[in-house]
């Protein structure tokens, strides 16, 4: 049963930073987190970064500059540097992985549990 478990969030002043991690086992296939997604109540989870295999990046308009993913290529954990923060980026953040499957699907996302960023003063 593949796990995908975050570590990091909590609660910091606007301008403070924090940083997110993520890492998945348990699985016999390959799991591979990508991304990273945060909600807010009411409203839809957004993408906040993703980053490719060859460690190309994506963010949201929101965030770049100040927000930065990356992958430590030798046990695949994932991390999201958060800097700058204001309230607007209070949210739960989710972790997305990329589990590749023997058989159809053969591709399915697995989501972490998520973990709260309180930005407030």
């Amino acid at each position: 049963q593949v796990e995908v478990a975050q570590s990091g969030g909590g609660s910091v002043q606007p301008g403070g930073s924090l940083r997110l991690s993520c890492a998945a086992s348990g699985s016999q296939n390959i799991v591979k987190p990508y991304a990273w997604y945060r909600q807010t109540p009411g409203n839809k989870r957004e993408l906040v970064a993703s980053i490719t295999s060859q460690s190309g990046t994506t963010y949201a308009d929101s965030v770049r500059g100040r927000f930065t993913i990356s992958r430590d290529n030798a046990d695949d954990t994932l991390y999201l540097q958060m800097s700058s923060l204001t309230p607007e980026d209070t949210a739960v953040y989710y972790c997305s992985a990329r589990q590749y499957l023997k058989t159809w699907p053969f591709i399915e996302d697995v989501w972490g549990q998520g973990t709260q960023v309180t930005v407030s003063s």
